[in-house]
């Protein structure tokens, strides 16, 4: 294998590095790649790989070669594992698989030996190190790139500490045992980095312009102010989470930059006739996330969108997770042609992650959701994104193995809108949006009713949160309390891998809290859990590894 770094943020991969990977963490073996050795290794490949980390788990197809040995290509992949620590553990999602570490995510037990988290964990160590790597080597070869490896790397770490509290730090690969920083000093350095790179500073080092692009043309993939501007605005947003400080009217201002900007909301729904002649309508919200998303016009919302495609970029913990994973064989989620399952012609369909019954009653809170397919199931919820298959299936939870029980998500499919096949029957055409413009408008409404101190949302956040009800073809309404934005993130954003972070911030995740779920805490009713599980454990590999870590609060 050839992996593009020398030292590792992980202490525990550090470790065997320094002693030939003989170590009793003996599951870790990595390979690093030595610059005096490999001379071959270019900038644009080393950048390239720093981009590719959030797309796949290895340098071969389906997650092969993978960047950590002995961490299958799933489990250390970077949004598979955000997703699955972000919604399973949630009123969102459940699965009843029985892989190691989905029943404690499930029913908020996990510990500092949990298989997925430590792949999350050292996934993104991973990711962080191939940046540093660049930035020693590489950071004064193009300005606009490095800028863009500083956003990668701010992003990572956020993600770090969002997820794992106080973590290893360090923007070198000198090889030596990072220190531990608190989340407050993690925050002030992505903050720090974050406005050199958007040009609030001197530096030149500064990202591009904001402008959305289609698959195939120059630059789609990477980032630009933009993105920078919107991470800024989730940092302070959450700011009172992670530092005890409340910034809310930063999150405003930056959520309003993005607004702004020349990326916005995608509103055109698709009514044409494909080469087969058929007439086809699909609502703006089902194709920001169809097979032919990369060039339908949705990725005038993907402010960080990641390249999938079929048969350039193939994985299982992207767009085919996202897909493969909602599905059953049962599912019929294409009114124009009834063979179709969800796209992937080989009729690739896991049968594992579906809702939990919360999710369904924020579109049902007054009537029971019709039996029918996804295509009937939004039209009765007058919500274009009530993508939900109710056929056959039950709405609670009463058998956490059985796929039929909690309603399906087909939220995400690999089909285009004329009807075309996609690139290959395996992997999806799909392009994986981190960070799409929607977020800037309920930031922006959310951080606005915190401002105003009344708990109601004020005229300025009921236009933002009424533009994506709008846009979903839903009743708008004439005020908010924050609660209902809680609500409205989840019917905006559920299953796309943030919920814990906004249960969190609202308080009623961890602790003693107004709301339940089912299967909350591991009681089909729901019951509470303790609050230190608001943040994930550091995997007991890298305590062990490196003694300037502590664990965090409540586990041993």
């Amino acid at each position: 294998m050839n992996k593009f770094f020398k030292y590792t943020l992980c202490a525990a991969v550090a470790v065997l590095m320094s002693v030939g990977f003989n170590s009793c963490i003996n599951d870790l073996d990595v390979e690093p790649i030595d610059p005096a050795l490999q001379s071959d290794v270019t900038p644009e490949q080393l950048f390239n790989k720093c981009y590719s980390v959030f797309a796949t788990s290895g340098n071969n197809g389906g997650d092969d070669n993978v960047d950590i040995d002995g961490l299958d290509g799933g489990f250390q992949h970077k949004f598979r594992q955000m997703w699955n620590s972000n919604e399973l553990t949630t009123d969102e999602a459940i699965c009843g698989w029985g892989d190691d570490g989905i029943a404690s995510f499930c029913h908020n037990s996990y510990d500092a030996s949990h298989p997925m988290l430590r792949g999350y964990y050292y996934g993104l160590c991973i990711g962080i190190t191939f940046c540093n790597h660049y930035i020693d080597v590489y950071g004064d070869y193009d300005a606009t790139m490095t800028a863009e490896i500083r956003f990668l790397r701010a992003f990572q770490f956020l993600l770090l500490t969002d997820a794992f509290g106080n973590v290893p730090f360090t923007t070198s690969i000198s090889g030596d045992n990072p220190e531990q920083y608190s989340r407050a000093q993690v925050c002030e350095f992505v903050e720090s980095e974050l406005k050199d790179i958007v040009g609030e500073t001197s530096s030149d080092q500064v990202l591009s312009d904001p402008s959305p692009k289609n698959y195939g043309q120059q630059g789609f993939g990477r980032v630009d102010k933009a993105a920078g501007w919107m991470l800024l605005s989730r940092l302070y947003l959450n700011s009172q989470v992670y530092t005890g400080k409340a910034r809310w009217a930063e999150a405003r201002d930056y959520a309003k930059k993005v607004m702004d900007s020349s990326y916005k909301l995608f509103t055109n729904d698709y009514n044409g006739t494909g080469a087969d002649g058929i007439t086809r309508h699909w609502t703006a919200y089902q194709m920001l996330f169809m097979g032919d998303n990369g060039t339908n016009g949705a990725m005038v919302e993907a402010v960080f969108p990641v390249i999938q495609y079929g048969t350039r970029t193939t994985s299982w913990g992207g767009t085919n997770f996202l897909i493969c994973s909602t599905f059953d064989g049962d599912m019929h989620a294409n009114p124009y042609d009834p063979t179709e399952v969800n796209g992937l012609y080989n009729n690739n369909t896991w049968g594992g992650n579906r809702a939990r019954p919360e999710l369904i009653k924020k579109f049902f809170s007054d009537i029971e959701a019709p039996e029918g397919p996804a295509y009937d199931v939004y039209v009765a919820a007058g919500d274009d994104r009530a993508l939900f298959d109710t056929q056959g299936r039950n709405l609670n939870v009463e058998n956490e193995s059985d796929f039929k029980y909690g309603y399906a998500i087909a939220k995400f499919t690999n089909f285009k809108c004329d009807g075309s096949k996609g690139s290959d029957i395996t992997f999806a055409d799909s392009q994986l949006m981190y960070m799409r413009a929607a977020e800037a408008y309920l930031t922006y409404a959310e951080a606005v009713t915190r401002l105003g101190g009344t708990g109601a949302a004020p005229a300025d956040a009921v236009q933002a949160i009424n533009a994506l009800r709008a846009r979903a073809h839903a009743t708008t309404k004439a005020s908010y309390s924050l609660n209902d934005i809680l609500d409205e993130w989840s019917r905006e954003f559920y299953f796309e891998g943030r919920r814990r972070v906004d249960l969190i911030r609202f308080g009623k995740f961890g602790g003693s809290t107004d709301y339940k779920w089912q299967w909350k805490g591991g009681a089909y009713a729901g019951r509470d859990f303790e609050a230190y599980r608001n943040v994930f454990a550091i995997p007991t590999d890298d305590l062990i590894a490196n003694s300037n870590l502590k664990q965090n609060e409540g586990y041993k």
